[in-house]
Order: C-alpha cells, then structure tokens, then sequence
C-alpha cells in the first residue's frame, strides 16, 4: 500500500495526513521559527537555519525573514540570490530557483492544487506541480506563480502579476493572468 507521502512526492492526489507528512511539517515550522527569530547580530545562525531548511541553497544567497514554506527541503535556490520579506514558498512539489534569481517582497510560489470537485475538496483531496523559475529571473513584489509554471531565463515578472502559464526567456510579463507584455534585448 502506498502511503500518502509516497503519494505526494510522487505527484499523485494524496491527503494530508500521517505520521511522515506531520513529522515533515513539524521540522520545518521549527526551522521557520529559528530563522524567522534569529537575531541580526547572528548571520551565521539564521543561514545555519536556512542550510537546513532547504534542500538546496547556494553561496551568496539571501532570504530576508519573514520566509514561509512547508517542508523546506523541496526547495532549491541557486547561487547569488535573493529573497526579499515575507515570501511564500508552498513546497508540496519542488520549487527551484536558477543562479542569480531575484524575488521581490510578498511573492508566493503555490506548488499545491486543489480538486475543483466538490466532494473531493471537502475529503481534503490535494496534489501538486513543480515550479521552475530560471536563471537571472526577477518577480516582482507580490507577485504570484502557481503550480506547475516554468518561468524563463532572464524574465521579468511585473509587480502583483499572477503567473497562470509558462513564461519563455527574456520577456516582461505582467498582468492576470501575467502575459508577455515585450521582449527583453
């Protein structure tokens, strides 16, 4: 029998229940409350924090506190980023940011999705998509990308943007749903 944590890092419809998926929950909520808490004073504790949070976090990146996620580890963020306040990484499926990716205040990353059945809903049914943000990318405060979006090399996300669908490299999106608004170069 399949367990349902097996189900979700399989991609499949799982719920949200358990004693692996309470367990992975727990460890990143008190991994979010170090690093959400730590002190200035303390760089090298609060990227402790992070390093063990994330599955992945490269040299010379930054992730300004608040940072909500809800595992942690199925997050990686290539080298020389930045993540500004109160981001939101909902990481039921992988989340992953390329080399030199910026991302502004207040923007979420929703890997889950929700069944549009009624029925299914209320059983608490759920599942998720990857999320792919390329290298050099910047979103835009606010900014929102959903579950299953690959956004390109070099793209701009505009402020408050809602990212339905994939965006190809080297544009400036904007909008809801966000749409390439011109090419860059």
């Amino acid at each position: 029998m399949t367990s349902m944590k097996e189900r979700m890092l399989a991609g499949e419809p799982y719920i949200a229940e358990g004693p692996e998926i309470i367990a992975d929950l727990d460890r990143a909520a008190r991994l979010m409350e170090r690093f959400n808490t730590s002190s200035a004073d303390d760089p090298d504790g609060r990227l402790a924090a992070l390093r063990e949070l994330l599955g992945e976090l490269g040299e010379d990146t930054w992730i300004r506190p608040p940072f909500y996620c809800d595992y942690g580890r199925h997050i990686r963020i290539g080298p020389r980023s930045f993540v500004n306040y109160q981001a939101v990484f909902l990481d039921v499926a992988p989340i992953t940011l390329g080399a030199d990716v910026q991302v502004g205040p207040n923007v979420q990353l929703l890997t889950p999705t929700h069944p549009v059945d009624p029925e299914r809903r209320r059983a608490k049914w759920e599942a998720a998509q990857p999320i792919t943000i390329g290298d050099n990318v910047w979103l835009g405060g606010g900014a929102i990308v959903l579950a299953g979006v690959t956004v390109g090399e070099n793209t701009v996300v505009g402020a408050g943007a809602v990212v339905t669908r994939d965006l190809p490299a080297n544009v400036v999106a904007v909008g809801n749903p966000a749409r390439p608004a011109r090419q860059i170069g």
